[in-house]
């Protein structure tokens, strides 16, 4: 969506708090010898006492409040009594949410405990890279453009890009255009930022693959060559300078 009056940046400031609060609560309250149905439930509380509702079930009938992906799960994990975390576990929980007729999105990926696996590199690396794009996005940038910056980033720090996932525009459903804020430069792209527009700009850093690929539960996505994938997502107004970012609030930037 585009941000033309002032009703409209309140209600996506309040959807978006909304999500941001549970992200870090979710984040907060996640420890070893917990499901993850448990953590969702958890999450799925603090969204209905904001009078949130989960944008993944309204849109695509998802079977769960939030998103919970462990270990070498990419994204669009389902919430499952079966799943309990460990100590070391490399965890994304991806909360969006619709408030008021507003949408909203974030997601982190972080390390359960002590570092077992050593994956705390890799969780840096993309939070790095997500505030490095964020603070080259304004009006009139090239979209491909900063996804080439988002790629060429991941390769300094010796990871890869997930190719076929990406942010998004949101506002007033969950995807909206401009569609497909790739990872990666697809010079065929030429489409450039909107002052005033939406968007959900997220990062896809891989240490072996470069596609995800569905798991047999129809959900969840997993890497084509395997390996570990960190992913941290902030929903933002692009504006003539420095981007208002609306999840803020998740503190995924310290």
């Amino acid at each position: 969506m585009s941000i033309t009056t002032q009703a409209e940046l309140t209600g996506m400031q309040e959807a978006s708090k909304a999500v941001a609060y549970t992200l870090k609560a979710m984040i907060d309250y996640a420890q070893p010898g917990m499901s993850t149905l448990e953590l969702d439930q958890y999450g799925a509380k603090i969204l209905s006492g904001f009078g949130a509702r989960s944008a993944p079930y309204l849109t695509y009938k998802f079977p769960g409040w939030t998103c919970i992906s462990v270990d070498k799960e990419f994204c669009h994990g389902i919430p499952s009594p079966k799943r309990i975390l460990k100590e070391g576990d490399l965890v994304n929980i991806d909360v969006s949410a619709e408030l008021n007729g507003f949408w909203s999105d974030n997601g982190a990926s972080f390390i359960l405990g002590a570092d077992i696996q050593q994956h705390q590199k890799l969780v840096d690396a993309s939070k790095d890279i997500l505030r490095k794009a964020i603070s080259h996005i304004k009006g009139s940038v090239k979209i491909a453009d900063i996804g080439y910056l988002m790629e060429t980033e991941a390769k300094k720090k010796g990871y890869r890009v997930i190719k076929n996932l990406g942010g998004h525009g949101i506002g007033r459903s969950l995807h909206e255009q401009p569609e497909e804020l790739l990872n990666y430069k697809n010079r065929f792209d030429n489409r450039r930022f909107r002052k005033d527009s939406v968007v959900a700009i997220e990062t896809f850093i891989a240490t072996d693959s470069t596609l995800a690929v569905a798991f047999r539960d129809g959900w969840t996505m997993v890497g084509n060559r395997g390996g570990y994938m960190a992913q941290h997502e902030h929903t933002i107004v692009v504006t003539d300078g420095a981007p208002i970012i609306l999840t803020a609030g998740n503190e995924i930037f310290g």
